[in-house]
């Protein structure tokens, strides 16, 4: 079975030294690191077999946490395992745009991903409109975090309706990766991701042990081909997510989608191509 992790991202020293981290740390009984070298992330990816993952560049008001750049050095060290995620700087609209093309054009990413609540800005603001018609535009995905926050501030930004809501009403085209499954408003993600065809849900941030009832329900049944993997490392490493894996008890036909196919197909990451 093929895995794909849609959403982790390689903590640089800037990133791991962010106070706003303070509070993950502590509810996952974590020792906070002071650095990570690349090779001890793509061990923790192969310990749990995964195929591909997906990291991410961080971008937030006061600037770079985890910068593109960094991002497509690491896929260069690692290019059968890594895809980049770009993200960007929503105050310089213009900007914004042309470091997208850069990302994708240049860097060879596959998506693009910014945080509503590091900006404690929801989805639907007019500063995100310029970056969702870009990735209409090169035909790429846009990421972002649905649900309440684990770090200490505001929640009100990921509720899925009404701001993702609008932003999938206004840009049909677009395709929407909303990660971290929208808990405690699961439900209305679930309801989206019915009733939207480029809309999915990834389940980065939790085990499936925590999955909640409806998420498994839908996973299980009509949204099997709609949600997918994801493990938020290094908070969360792959391979403890996977470990319970069984709980959802579905079959390996099932699991296909979940666990690789929809992430395939959705960031184009060539993997049913390279198996037949």
């Amino acid at each position: 079975m093929k895995i794909v992790d849609a959403w982790m991202q390689h903590p640089t020293p800037d990133f791991l030294s962010d106070p706003i981290f303070a509070s993950l740390f502590r509810w996952t009984k974590q020792e906070k690191p002071s650095e990570v070298p690349l090779e001890s992330t793509i061990a923790a990816l192969n310990a749990a077999s995964v195929d591909k993952a997906l990291v991410s560049a961080w971008y937030g008001p006061n600037g770079p946490m985890i910068s593109n750049e960094e991002v497509a050095s690491w896929v260069v060290e690692a290019p059968d395992l890594l895809v980049g995620v770009g993200s960007v700087d929503l105050r310089r609209p213009r900007q914004a745009v042309l470091e997208i093309r850069r990302c994708i054009q240049e860097f060879g990413f596959k998506a693009i991903r910014v945080l509503p609540w590091l900006w404690n800005l929801p989805p639907d603001d007019r500063r995100y409109y310029p970056v969702y018609s870009e990735c209409v535009e090169l035909g790429v995905p846009f990421c972002l975090q649905v649900g309440h926050t684990g770090p200490l501030c505001p929640s009100e930004p990921g509720r899925p309706i009404p701001y993702l809501e609008t932003v999938a009403l206004e840009f049909p085209e677009l395709t929407i990766v909303a990660g971290h499954i929208g808990f405690p408003w699961t439900a209305e993600m679930v309801s989206l991701a019915t009733k939207f065809p480029n809309v999915y849900i990834d389940t980065s941030a939790y085990k499936p042990k925590r999955y909640p009832a409806e998420l498994v329900a839908y996973l299980r049944g009509h949204g099997r081909l709609k949600v997918m993997f994801g493990s938020n490392y290094p908070m969360i490493t792959p391979a403890d997510c996977l470990s319970s894996l069984d709980v959802l008890e579905m079959t390996e036909t099932d699991l296909e989608p979940f666990l690789w196919r929809t992430a395939d197909k959705v960031f184009d990451l060539g993997l049913a191509e390279s198996a037949t």
